[in-house]
């Protein structure tokens, strides 16, 4: 996955948020990939490597110092616009998007009413991207993370993991559990599996609007 950033990276690091930066960058590479919404882009560094890939980027965090850091990063992006802002709050006009992605945000947020926001801002076959965290609730969530533990730690140790990035953080409410329901509900076909780094990946295309059928 390095690949996609070893060039023009200018302060990249890794932990295990960033270790699925590349799942979302091949997504980002398609053609059909022009406009992207980074919901709670922290310091930027999503943006950072995002950019040279698509035709506009923009970037919302609410935390004025973590965007402040956002704007020093990615003062020479053209393409990339930042707004000091919620995902509630945000309006985009009739701007619409072809990828939108919450990394390690999404549960920082009201599940349901995000996914239907999300949902709604995508252009017809656009994308949805989660790298997201769980609670653990039932035997199997502490049962997973046990086992994943020895594997998270040498990946942590041979990527020389950068643990804090002095960022706002949040411990995860909801369960995968729950997670799979609700975002079932509003996403009908969405995938969604456990990742190696205590996450989850979720995606969703938005399906492409067909003569006779009913607006998405």
């Amino acid at each position: 996955m390095a690949v996609f950033w070893k060039t023009g990276d200018v302060g990249g690091y890794w932990n295990h948020n960033t270790a699925y930066h590349g799942w979302i960058l091949r997504t980002a590479q398609r053609d059909d990939v022009r406009d992207v919404l980074d919901v709670g882009c922290g310091d930027g560094l999503l943006l950072q490597r995002l950019a040279p890939h698509v035709t506009t980027a923009v970037g919302i965090e609410p935390d004025a110092k973590t965007i402040a850091r956002a704007r020093t990063r990615l003062h020479d992006a053209g393409n990339v616009s930042l707004q000091c802002t919620s995902f509630t709050a945000f309006d985009p006009g009739a701007a619409r998007f072809d990828l939108i992605i919450f990394v390690a945000t999404l549960h920082h947020m009201e599940l349901q009413p995000t996914l239907e926001k999300a949902a709604a801002l995508l252009r017809p076959g656009g994308h949805l991207m989660v790298v997201g965290l769980a609670a653990n609730r039932a035997p199997i969530d502490w049962i997973l993370s046990v086992a994943a533990l020895p594997f998270a730690r040498i990946g942590s140790l041979l990527h020389r993991e950068t643990d804090d990035i002095g960022v706002p953080t949040a411990e995860p409410r909801e369960s995968l559990t729950v997670i799979r329901q609700k975002s079932g509900e509003v996403l009908p076909g969405r995938k969604i599996r456990r990742g190696l780094y205590y996450r989850y990946l979720l995606n969703w295309d938005k399906p492409i609007e067909t003569a006779g059928s009913a607006p998405q």
